[in-house]
């Protein structure tokens, strides 16, 4: 990281600030907006439009695979419209959630939902799969119902791949509310960059990158942090390993 620092800083001298700016100067321009409290302004506004989708998306990507548990004609009916819906590009819809919602702040929470629905749905319906059987006859064996079922076996069960869908989804809505914002906005971190991109001011333009790399790796922390309270009842080692669980 040390020896990139030094290259684009050796970049930025040569070539000149309006080609590559340099880190110094990066630093500096987002030292400005923090003192001026610009950089909070949109940032917690890019953040608040992340969260929104968020919620939105991913509370119906998390209950509707558990609702389809006991629906197999129903979740086979639907499977193929959900996988065609996963594979379109969500930015394809910003002109159309404009049109649907303003340019305001509801337009960039669509796209963010539609972002992290796909994405804990999938992930969901994964754990819900990966039950074991055995568990499921034994809790019904001792009287289980349906409610106790799904608090006692399906969830725990299922949990690995939720947090893991959390962990991929928390990260890209961020960015997906920045990418909407590079199109139709005037606030946020999106807005920074393509306003100082449509200016040729590069430094603006890369302080605006650097600010959104910073707030995802944070909530790539927080994400890891809380994960790893909520994952300590389990044992560690391969045995931890949900089935398909790459980590």
């Amino acid at each position: 990281m040390a020896v990139l620092a030094v290259a684009w800083q050796v970049a930025g001298t040569w070539l000149g600030a309006e080609q590559v700016s340099s880190p110094l100067l990066v630093l500096t321009q987002l030292w400005a907006w923090l003192s001026g409290g610009v950089l909070l302004g949109h940032a917690g506004y890019t953040l608040l439009e992340a969260l929104l989708g968020f919620a939105i998306g991913a509370v119906p990507g998390l209950l509707l695979p558990l609702a389809l548990r006991r629906q197999p004609f129903l979740a086979a009916v639907l499977d193929p419209f959900i996988v065609l819906g996963y594979g379109l590009p969500k930015v394809a819809f910003i002109p159309l959630f404009i049109v649907w919602f303003g340019i305001g702040i509801w337009s960039k929470v669509a796209l963010v939902a539609s972002v992290s629905f796909f994405i804990v749905f999938f992930s969901t319906t994964e754990g819900v799969r990966a039950v074991d059987p055995r568990l499921v006859r034994m809790a019904r064996i001792a009287g289980a119902n349906e409610r106790q079922l799904l608090r006692t076996v399906v969830l725990p069960a299922a949990t690995p791949f939720i947090v893991q869908a959390v962990q991929v989804a928390l990260p890209l809505s961020i960015g997906g509310a920045a990418i909407a914002e590079l199109i139709s906005s005037n606030r946020g971190l999106g807005y920074l960059i393509q306003s100082s991109a449509g200016n040729f001011e590069m430094t603006g333009a890369l302080a605006g990158v650097v600010a959104l790399t910073l707030i995802v790796a944070a909530a790539n922390a927080a994400v890891t942090a809380a994960e790893r309270r909520l994952m300590s009842w389990r044992p560690t080692g391969a045995a931890a390993r949900a089935p398909g669980d790459p980590t």
